[in-house]
């Protein structure tokens, strides 16, 4: 397996609409095809049923991208891993959930929407709050950490190896939100070099969802107790993707980069751009 022809971006179905952006954008930057049915390797971005899983390799693991995307399953994860992390409860019912409220004064707690993404859905749990229809159970509660001003931090890891440390703040202007996210209004920054400690406590959370060897990313905050602690994780495929309008076009092209060289590197030495750096298809040498 070390031709472009036996792998490929699987993007195909009632879904790939939604990844139809990011499908070209990996296709120029790992050189391969997208393809709406398998190959040997697959870089899944979406498909019907779940055939696929019984067709080829999957670069991300499928159960990783359940995990990202579900944050009850994910609090689950955590919690067996012993990750850093906020206080998170989950609760059969908004009883249960007031509860907590009631027993625990001295914090402040939010719902998250499970399986909402951007901060979309989330709520501060409050006395007498009442639920929308259908929300999923069981609930996740978390203690809701105010910090002044509001940020949160992300790092990455390609095939083993961490990468980058941005922070996402909302710009002057602009009214924060609690929920600090790209779509509420809040930017990415260049935070320096990540310390030991944050970068600890997410390798603990990508080896608790199995990303640690493919790619995903990971957003912490530093509690005001000094520890740095994982929200959550996130990864590519079939209910969303990682952020890549950072507005920093070094970490962009370096993400680009990483993932390429991680998906090419667990089949052999052979490299589709030749023995020269990595550059996007169709970016001629320099």
């Amino acid at each position: 397996m070390t031709s472009a022809e036996s792998c490929c971006i699987l993007n195909g179905g009632s879904g790939a609409w939604a990844f139809a952006g990011l499908a070209d954008a990996l296709s120029r930057a790992l050189w391969l095809d997208v393809a709406a049915e398998p190959r040997e390797f697959n870089y899944l971005l979406f498909a019907d049923g779940h055939g696929f899983q019984s067709r080829g390799e999957l670069f991300i693991p499928f159960r990783s991208m359940q995990l990202a995307a579900d944050k009850r399953l994910l609090a689950t994860a955590f919690a067996d891993a012993d990750v850093p992390r906020p206080i998170t409860h989950l609760v059969p019912s908004i009883t249960d959930a007031q509860q907590i409220l009631a027993e625990d004064i001295n914090r402040e707690w939010c719902l998250k929407f499970p399986t909402g993404c951007g901060g979309s859905g989330h709520r501060r749990l409050v006395p007498g709050m009442e639920l929308a229809a259908g929300w999923p159970m069981p609930l996740v509660v978390q203690e809701f950490i105010s910090l002044d001003p509001p940020e949160v931090y992300r790092t990455y890891v390609a095939g083993g190896k961490p990468f980058g440390w941005v922070v996402r703040r909302f710009p002057e202007g602009v009214s924060p939100s609690p929920w600090v996210a790209h779509a509420r209004g809040a930017r990415y920054a260049d935070a320096g070099d990540a310390p030991a400690a944050a970068l600890d406590a997410a390798w603990a959370a990508f080896e608790a969802v199995g990303l640690w060897n493919s790619f995903g990313c990971a957003d912490l905050l530093r509690h005001p107790s000094g520890e740095w602690q994982v929200l959550e994780v996130g990864t590519d495929g079939m209910f969303n993707h990682v952020d890549r309008d950072l507005g920093l076009p070094n970490l962009e092209r370096e993400l680009q980069r990483n993932v390429a060289q991680a998906f090419w590197s667990r089949l052999g030495d052979w490299r589709p751009w030749g023995k020269g750096d990595w550059r996007p298809r169709g970016q001629p040498t320099s």
